[in-house]
């Protein structure tokens, strides 16, 4: 139920999609603009039509492949149940809830008939022609349900609207916490499409009659955008200043690299109004923190409630939104009073509980430590491409294969799901892809965060898995000849590797750290160092030598690419007690000495001085730990790659 659900929440977003220009030109063609009557009524046309437009576009969402054929049977659909309601009972009126009905009604009846066939003096009304027909029979048969029936569930929605719209500051106040709280699951959208869409009536001058709470505020209802008005200083104010929290609190040697991304998501909130990327960094981190947020977003609702504001949005509370509808507010200067206020509470609570209780916001997670300084530095074959076909290519992979995936939907922000067996998805690298959070619901259902360009991605991953493939071309990750082949299959005999220190040989999944354990960084082995100089244990040359010394990226003469990791979360060191005994791009032998290490003063700083060896730019090969246990330095027989 909890997916059939969220199908819904993620299919209104076609609908909704509308609005903006809707909005656009209703404003544009009142008094106060333009003045051109004739734009507003253009508008209006769209607002006016919802319950068809919502018909239309939850049709194409539920469709298996978001055809025009039932785009066209959700249109005939609501058509016919107006219609036969309308006959039996013109006082029913089940606005916007008519076309999501005949919407899910329409797309499900699509995924079962669009192949169905009929004997050779049929065959023209076969396949998707079907799909309509078959839709107008059901609705016959729900119109005739609806037409007696209806005036019941019609008679507790209305009342519930009346309290939701009369409640006064507790109304707003509880509309505000559920349209939070809702946002993890995805159902915010369908209580939105209620309050937004289908609660409260107003007859404009022309006597045209508008429902729900944009429709009225856009036309000038007096009584409307309660309702709507709170989200401005939450959305402008509060989460970017909730930005700045986390960067504040961030680890100082992670401040550059989650700097640039909460910049971009405040941005996006303060203009824009699109608050997901923001809620998705700290909602599954730092579940405390996102009901903070609930709540605070109430206060703002209330606030602005007993302040007698009144303003609307025709896409999403942002600044463009603020703007555009400026001039039929009411006290919207407020609004502005209470963001700056609301700003400096989101700051100092979010700060204050993020550093006090030590909650993993970004640049405070540990088990991210390393992968954001490392993993797109040394030997990541596939570290994110600016096309979105290379990405599909590696959401894909992470996702445990085109096989693994049943469906795949999206909304605003996200990937929406159903996997075969969720345990073969990589959570670390969709994050080191981009996805800025990874969530479970129920046994099947998974939900990547990605952010506002998810439907390119989408788009991208569907055609992969369409045409049956999931490698990307060659030119996808060559950046130039000599990278070409070093993605080719290579092999790694007992010869070409000497172990670069003396010590204890273990198993990866012996290492105390689940990043390196999972292999999340890719497969090798790891040893518990005895000497301070580590050399290398390849021909080949240096590629990167990080700025903190701990670790050392090498590139065999044949381009497999080796990471030697030095202790664990010796990145805090910043350096200390490490010594950097060559240069990025010098070549090296095997037995050169590379970093000389102070062991006693690490072993004192550090959690663990055990070493991973990585080899990170593999794709099919296999490599094979021969020997485990004390071995000296420069031994062979160790490992193979093949």
């Amino acid at each position: 139920m909890l997916n059939f659900l969220q199908r819904i929440g993620k299919s209104l977003m076609f609908p909704i999609a509308t609005l903006p220009a809707a909005a656009l030109l209703v404003r544009l063609g009142m008094e106060d603009m333009l003045d051109i009557p004739f734009v507003t009524a253009a508008g209006n046309g769209i607002l006016t039509n919802l319950s068809l437009i919502f018909a239309i576009g939850i049709a194409m969402g539920f469709a298996k492949d978001g055809s025009g054929a039932a785009a066209l049977a959700g249109a005939v659909g609501v058509l016919v149940l107006e219609g036969g309601i309308g006959a039996i009972n013109e006082n029913i009126n089940m606005g916007v809830f008519s076309g999501i009905v005949s919407g899910v009604i329409a797309g499900m009846l699509y995924n079962r008939f669009y192949d169905v066939k009929f004997p050779e003096f049929l065959s023209f009304f076969g396949g998707k022609r079907f799909v309509p027909i078959i839709t107008s029979l059901v609705m016959v048969a729900l119109s005739f349900v609806f037409g007696y029936l209806w005036v019941y569930p019609q008679n507790v929605l209305d009342a519930t609207a009346n309290w939701i719209l009369n409640a006064g500051e507790l109304g707003v106040g509880v509309y505000g916490v559920l349209n939070r709280l809702l946002i993890p699951v995805g159902l915010h959208h369908v209580m939105n499409t209620l309050i937004w869409f289908d609660f409260g009536t107003f007859t404009t001058e022309s006597g045209e009659v508008v429902r729900g709470e944009i429709n009225r505020f856009l036309n000038g209802d007096p009584e409307a955008g309660h309702f709507l008005a709170g989200f401005f200083p939450v959305m402008m104010f509060g989460l970017p200043a909730a930005c700045l929290a986390m960067y504040a609190a961030a680890k100082k040697h992670r401040k550059a690299a989650v700097g640039g991304m909460l910049l971009s998501i405040a941005l996006t909130s303060f203009l824009t109004g699109v608050t997901e990327p923001i809620e998705f960094t700290f909602m599954f981190l730092s579940p405390l923190l996102y009901v903070v947020h609930a709540i605070l977003t109430a206060v703002s609702m209330v606030a602005a409630f007993m302040l007698d504001v009144r303003h609307g949005f025709g896409f999403s509370a942002g600044l463009i939104d603020y703007l555009l509808n400026y001039s039929i507010a009411e006290n919207p200067l407020m609004l502005i009073l209470i963001g700056v206020v609301l700003g400096a509470v989101y700051f100092v609570v979010f700060y204050f509980l993020i550093v006090k209780l030590d909650l993993k916001t970004p640049g405070r997670e540990d088990e991210e430590e390393d992968l954001v300084e490392e993993t797109q530095e040394v030997g990541q074959p596939n570290k994110p491409a600016n096309d979105y076909d290379a990405k599909a290519y590696q959401y894909l992979e992470a996702l445990g294969g085109s096989e693994n995936i049943k469906s795949l939907d999206y909304c605003t922000t996200r990937l929406r799901l159903q996997m075969s067996d969720r345990e073969k998805v990589n959570e670390a690298a969709l994050r080191r892809y981009g996805a800025r959070g990874v969530m479970k619901v129920g046994k099947q259902n998974l939900q990547v965060i990605v952010g506002t360009t998810v439907e390119f991605l989408a788009d991208a991953m569907r055609k992969r898995m369409d045409q049956r493939y999931e490698a990307p071309p060659e030119t996808d990750f060559k950046e130039d000849e000599q990278s070409d082949k070093s993605y080719n299959s290579r092999e790694l005999s007992a010869e070409d590797f000497v172990l670069p220190n003396e010590g204890t040989v273990m198993p990866l999944e012996d290492v105390p750290d689940e990043v390196f354990a999972q292999q999340m960084m890719g497969p090798g082995f790891a040893i518990d160092p005895e000497k301070d100089t580590f050399t290398s244990p390849v021909n080949g040359k240096v590629v990167q030598v990080f700025p903190t010394k701990h670790a050392i990226g090498l590139e065999a003469d044949d381009g497999m690419e080796i990471l030697i990791h030095i202790g664990l979360d010796t990145v805090q060191l910043k350096g200390e007690g490490f010594e950097t005994l060559v240069e990025a791009n010098q070549t090296v032998k095997q037995g050169d000495p590379l970093i000389r290490v102070d062991l006693d003063f690490v072993k004192r700083k550090a959690p663990s001085v055990v070493t991973p060896i990585i080899f990170t730019n593999l794709e099919n090969e296999t490599v094979t730990l021969h020997q485990t246990g004390r071995h000296s330095q420069g031994e062979t027989g160790i490992v193979t790659v093949q």
